[in-house]
């Protein structure tokens, strides 16, 4: 490799280092181009993607029937607000629908988008069916939380990084350890609209619930007439080896908050999906988004949504999660402490006399592997759905080598 050559990513980084707000602690790699499990930076070298941009890009870089659909709605139609009708909204609305089994979706276009949307819609549910009092409404949270970085949901987070110096924060919301569906029953009072969780903690670190807690939760939620709200905007869309974490249990929460891998990895697109009762207290003007629902996003959505009612990655997600389980747990004692999974979604614990996430995804990183660091010791694996048996095999031994070099 010339130093001419290596010059380039290093001056693409400089540059981006000095225009672009420093929100973001990158690995220095710098991709210009991408096909299914792989990328490759400006100096040619190839990587195996194993992060799938959190999960948004589940379906591997450029799957050709995502960008077919892209490349025939771009001639077509791309953005009307909605202040009109679009052909591709009413397609894209009830494919989704009948994906999640409820009656009505609300497009928005980012992850965070969907949990502000959820909070308000839980709001206004509360008030204008439940009979909550007045601006008394709140909502229950779990600790550990990742529900986006708007100031809203920032303000119940318990990570001082995410929350800290972006006070005054929302009042509203009730925190209790994840996991603990007892916790969640205690803190319920005749003010409460809703309970916020995501099924399995995925910032926190792929943080899987105790068996049975999901189903607890859908109880109580029930029992007591308060919203079951599942963020699915990691967890969802078939990383899990399901079409939805909450149907490890079998549970059907009152709303889905969808996003990420919705999109096709192509453009950004998010979704609210509950039924009539729920959905149907927003009214014409409380809520909206110039973008949301536009014609491009929701062609790839509906695409998207089609590819999962096959069934297809659910199935492949599954069987390839209980093979890199094995792969995986093979490590511990070796430089690894701890490995949570579901589907094709993983949480390495490293041991710190190995070295930082950080350090651990770097020297991947020089093996020719993208994973990324989350909470100082743990590395989160997320490959796209279409990877290989034997491209994980080839993936785990080059962290392996890592840690025993």
């Amino acid at each position: 490799m010339s130093t001419a050559v290596d010059d380039i990513g290093a001056r693409l980084i400089a540059d981006e280092s000095a225009h672009v707000a420093h929100n973001y602690h990158p690995l220095p790699v710098v991709v210009s181009r991408a096909e299914g499990v792989w990328v490759t930076d400006v100096e040619g070298k190839r990587y195996l993607d194993l992060l799938s941009a959190y999960s948004a890009l589940n379906f591997g870089h450029g799957h050709p029937a995502l960008l077919a659909a892209a490349r025939e709605q771009l001639d077509r139609l791309t953005l009307t607000s909605r202040a009109y009708h679009n052909d591709r909204l009413g397609p894209f609305a009830t494919a989704l629908a009948q994906l999640c089994g409820k009656d009505l979706v609300l497009p928005m276009n980012t992850g965070a988008e969907a949990v502000e949307t959820g909070i308000k819609v839980a709001r206004a549910w509360g008030y204008r069916t439940k009979g909550i009092a007045p601006d008394a409404a709140t909502i229950i949270v779990a600790n550990g939380n990742f529900h986006g970085r708007t100031t809203t949901i920032v303000g119940f987070s318990d990570d001082p990084v995410a929350h800290d110096d972006f006070g005054p924060y929302a009042p509203g919301f009730v925190h209790v350890p994840y996991g603990d569906a007892d916790a969640i029953a205690a803190a319920i009072d005749e003010n409460t609209a809703a309970v916020l969780l995501e099924p399995i903690q995925g910032e926190a670190g792929v943080v899987v619930p105790p068996d049975g807690f999901l189903r607890r939760v859908r109880e109580i939620c029930t029992e007591n007439d308060v919203l079951f709200i599942a963020d699915e905007i990691q967890s969802g869309l078939g990383r899990v080896g399901e079409t939805f974490a909450c149907d490890r249990e079998g549970v059907v929460p009152d709303v889905y908050l969808l996003g990420k891998a919705l999109g096709g990895g192509i453009l950004p697109l998010s979704a609210v999906v509950a039924d009539e009762d729920v959905l149907g207290v927003i009214r014409p003007g409380e809520h909206g988004s110039t973008f949301g629902g536009n014609p491009l996003a929701t062609a790839v959505g509906l695409r998207v949504v089609e590819m999962l009612a096959s069934g297809e990655f659910q199935t492949r997600a599954k069987a390839l999660g209980e093979h890199l389980e094995v792969n995986l747990r093979s490590l511990i004692g070796t430089g690894v402490t701890a490995v949570r999974i579901a589907g094709l979604w993983a949480g390495v614990d490293i041991d710190p006399a190995y070295g930082t996430g950080r350090e651990i995804a770097e020297k991947m990183l020089a093996r020719g592997v993208l994973v990324k660091d989350t909470h100082g010791q743990t590395i989160r694996i997320a490959p796209p759905l279409t990877i290989r048996a034997t491209e994980l095999d080839w993936a785990v031994e080059q962290l392996r080598h890592v840690l025993t070099a």
